[in-house]
């Protein structure tokens, strides 16, 4: 058994105060004037158990999240971990026992389990995808094509299934994708610019330049000055014969028409980043369930 201060002291990868503030609004969202159900069924001092069910196999995620909900609304909270995220769950199994206000419980219930059934859905997809590619070096990355609002959230399920995590936003990292170039008039002119923008900005932000075909890619070549080639929607053997060209010089990563039947052909091609955007877009939520410890 894991207890609530050991994973306390764990290294979190998600920011506190964003966190905060989501547990905050979302709270709120729900309970409005109050969870009036509860407050007329439940006596005030009461305090009991429940546990979380797992109802599907597949791998958990969001535990330490719900830890801090607990605690969020009530501080007195004790949560009993048995898995811990990141962990592979069949169905059956008990993840943690929470004791708490019994009117707390209620309270946060549909909060926990919304997160948490998503979490784990993407995080066992994540899984699944890693799984597939097994013996080669490809990464596999997810995308911005995530949940207004709840994107780090989804971003630390994927970590958890294994995956990296890939641009939180438009600021961390330059993208320039097709529309960028057809609004420049052609690669060369978008690299440039974006490189004139870095300078005069004194900015210092990695470079991924997307092409569509062979001809781009020799475009970017020449020009260079990038760290990273996206191959949009190549097939691998294209991705195979657009490897010959950039050889060491950059990294290089594939996107676009890529799901779990076709994964491990890019895979075997040697690029070394494979981004999935359907990891946050397309998952499935994991079938779990919060029940009352007798």
């Amino acid at each position: 058994m894991i207890l609530v201060t050991e994973i306390t002291n764990r290294k979190n990868m998600v920011d506190q105060h964003l966190l905060h503030n989501f547990i905050q609004t979302a709270l709120m969202e729900d309970i409005g004037s109050g969870d009036h159900t509860s407050l007329a069924c439940i006596p005030k001092e009461a305090r009991g158990k429940a546990h979380l069910l797992v109802k599907e196999d597949g791998i958990i995620a969001g535990v330490e999240i719900a830890r801090q909900i607990f605690l969020f609304i009530d501080p007195h909270s004790q949560m009993h971990i048995w898995i811990p995220d990141g962990m592979e769950i069949s169905n059956g199994q008990k993840v943690f026992e929470i004791e708490s206000s019994s009117q707390n419980i209620l309270k946060t219930e549909r909060l926990v389990l919304n997160i948490m059934q998503r979490m784990s859905g993407i995080a066992t997809l994540t899984k699944q995808y890693i799984q597939e590619i097994a013996g080669t070096n490809a990464i596999i990355l997810d995308t911005r094509k995530t949940t207004p609002l709840i994107r780090f959230l989804e971003k630390e399920a994927v970590r958890l299934g294994g995956g990296q995590n890939y641009r939180y936003g438009l600021y961390d990292r330059i993208m320039i994708k097709d529309n960028h170039v057809d609004f420049c008039g052609d690669i060369k002119s978008a690299i440039a610019k974006v490189k004139e923008y870095l300078s005069t900005n004194e900015l210092e932000l990695e470079i991924t330049v997307e092409v569509r075909n062979l001809t781009e890619l020799k475009d970017a070549l020449d020009v260079g000055g990038f760290q990273r080639i996206m191959f949009d929607n190549f097939t691998p053997d294209l991705i195979s014969e657009a490897l010959s060209y950039v050889q060491d010089s950059y990294e290089t990563e594939a996107s676009g028409g890529i799901n779990l039947d076709n994964i491990r052909n890019y895979a075997e091609t040697g690029v070394q980043y494979i981004s999935i955007g359907a990891l946050t877009h397309s998952h499935k939520s994991l079938d779990l369930s919060l029940k009352k410890s007798k």
